[in-house]
């Protein structure tokens, strides 16, 4: 079972689902099919969310505590269970819990992850056999950064975000601001004013410093003035980005003074310090043999 906490009481397990980072955020182009074709880097991070697992011996998935705004057949996590339980004719079930720390609609991959580690645990706790590149195939039918949490790696991803290659990044606190509203991503891509034609950057590139921003992040600040503010607030300290499409923005700091920023958080708006991790905590999690781990 790798190295999963078993919880007392009655046979629970417990799985870090780390939050991410978009450290820059292209649109390069268009497909046919209507998706858009992303370059990013993702820069996993040492904070998120914890899953909860407990077997069932019937097939059932049930999720134990309310989410709000999220009915619990259209919640991540069950729909991650119910994909692996029809990929691999299991006849087992799960009782699921979350320990939610990671904003909804934050752009920190919340959802993402929470799914990515229901895949990868409960594949093990099932015994499916699956292997890490089977699982994130699995999970890219539940949301394009679902891949990039089952991988593990903090990583420069293309095309709608399944290629990923990855990349060891500098060791960095951050601090994280929830401004305390979501952001619709599905509406945001639809926004006339978006870049869509942004020339494509290279790993090489971004390694070296080549100039690299979020194209949703003007869009994100005229439309949503709570956004603007906590950029504008954080920007006092440092070069502020947004995350993803929204609405979570980020500051690279210096540990030392990371606290004092977040003590300073305005009314409203949520901060947390965190650092960058190249290796998700989910992986320290797993068996390194039999095909589990990339």
């Amino acid at each position: 079972m790798g190295h999963a906490v078993i919880e007392s009481g009655g046979g629970w397990t417990a799985w870090p689902a780390p939050a991410k980072l978009n450290l820059f955020l292209h649109v390069t182009g268009r497909r046919k099919d209507g998706y858009h074709l992303l370059q990013t880097v993702f820069q996993l991070l040492d904070w998120g969310d914890t899953i909860h697992l407990r077997i069932r011996r019937d097939d059932s998935i049930r999720r134990i505590g309310a989410l709000p705004g999220v009915a619990e057949q259209d919640d991540l996590v069950v729909r991650a269970a119910r994909l692996l339980q029809r990929a691999t004719s299991t006849g087992l079930g799960a009782e699921i819990r979350i320990d939610k720390q990671i904003p909804m609609g934050g752009g920190l991959g919340g959802g993402s992850s929470d799914a990515a580690t229901t895949l990868v645990a409960l594949n093990l706790l099932w015994n499916c056999g699956l292997g890490i590149s089977e699982l994130a195939e699995l999970g890219a039918c539940l949301g394009a950064d679902v891949p990039v949490f089952v991988h593990g790696r903090s990583a420069f991803a293309e095309g709608v975000g399944e290629q990923l290659t990855p990349l060891d990044l500098p060791d960095q606190c951050y601090v994280v601001v929830y401004p305390g509203t979501g952001v619709p991503t599905a509406e945001l891509f639809q926004c006339a004013e978006l870049t869509r034609d942004s020339a494509p950057l290279t790993i090489a590139g971004f390694v070296s410093g080549a100039s690299a921003r979020n194209a949703f992040e003007p869009v994100v600040r005229a439309r949503y003035p709570e956004v603007a503010q906590a950029l504008d607030w954080l920007g006092q300290f440092g070069d502020s980005r947004l995350s993803g499409t929204g609405a979570s923005v980020f500051v690279v700091v210096d540990m030392d003074r990371a606290q004092a920023i977040v003590d300073q958080c305005p009314s409203g708006m949520r901060a947390w310090v965190v650092r960058g991790v190249n290796r998700s905590p989910l992986l320290a999690m797993l068996p390194v043999n039999g095909g589990h781990v990339a």
